[in-house]
């Protein structure tokens, strides 16, 4: 069995598609692909299962009904992910803003560099970003920036979508209760590795916006986003997170109990 999942959340990219799936096939790497789609009215599920044919032990589809939100899309493939085993899961976006061909430097940096999570970054090595407009790059720059300041994460894309997360991160943060399901939601899942002591690391890419269909991006959005550190951050002062290699605690025995048990003859 394959070892590495990529999952694509899909509403309205019939125009994005085929072409997205029969590029991660056409790796080197042998990727499978988990489509998630939130009943696009645009067919685009139709297309995933006309390729199913043609792929049938690679390609997956779970269609729901109506937008429910990329945290949720997301969340419900984890858990397809790791009931089928696989090892290493990833998050990409459908409509080539993510680049396929660095699904392998994600994947090296997890599976030959021993990291619990890689991220695909715009930030690590300056400002990667084709064809936004500056209000956007800015929006989102310093929007990585503030979750920097007010949580210490050393992440300088604390926005991103492209990930590749290993099997026991995946076990262990979705244990805890995940409470966004927008935008904020990326933010969330690298808070919880991070505090829950994964390695990270972040692979430089060069992020490229749609050329094709329309974004699903809004001033609101980022809004939601920068509410929501402020609650993670309150939130995980009264919360421990304990990091899966670490040893149990051991109940240890009062010093009184220990020094005052009767003497027996």
């Amino acid at each position: 069995m394959n070892d590495s999942l990529v999952i694509i959340p899909t509403y309205n990219e019939r125009e994005n598609a085929e072409l997205i799936i029969r590029k991660v096939f056409s790796l080197p790497k042998l990727f499978d692909v988990l489509i998630i789609d939130d009943g696009s009215p645009d067919g685009t599920a139709d297309v995933v299962r006309a390729l199913q044919h043609e792929f049938p032990e690679r390609l997956h589809l779970e269609e729901r009904r109506g937008k429910l939100g990329l945290g949720t899309a997301y969340l419900h493939g984890f858990k397809w992910a790791l009931q089928h085993g696989y090892s290493y899961i990833f998050e990409m976006d459908a409509d080539f803003s993510h680049n396929p061909d660095d699904l392998i430097r994600l994947y090296e940096a997890c599976a030959v560099e021993g990291n619990d999570m890689a991220i695909g970054s715009r930030y690590i090595t300056g400002v990667n970003v084709v064809n936004w407009p500056m209000d956007r790059v800015l929006m989102s720059w310093f929007a990585s920036a503030y979750v920097r300041f007010v949580t210490g994460m050393p992440i300088m894309d604390a926005t991103a979508g492209f990930k590749c997360y290993t099997a026991r991160v995946l076990r262990t943060i979705t244990q805890n209760k995940i409470h966004f399901v927008g935008y904020a939601f990326q933010i969330e899942m690298k808070w919880l590795a991070f505090k829950h002591g994964f390695r990270i690391k972040e692979v430089p890419i060069i992020f490229t916006d749609r050329t094709r269909g329309a974004s699903k991006m809004s001033k609101g959005i980022f809004k939601e986003a920068l509410l929501g550190v402020m609650q993670m951050k309150v939130g995980s002062w009264f919360r421990q997170y304990p990091h899966p290699d670490a040893p149990a605690l051991q109940p240890t025995m009062p010093q009184s109990a220990a020094t005052s048990a009767p003497e027996t003859r």
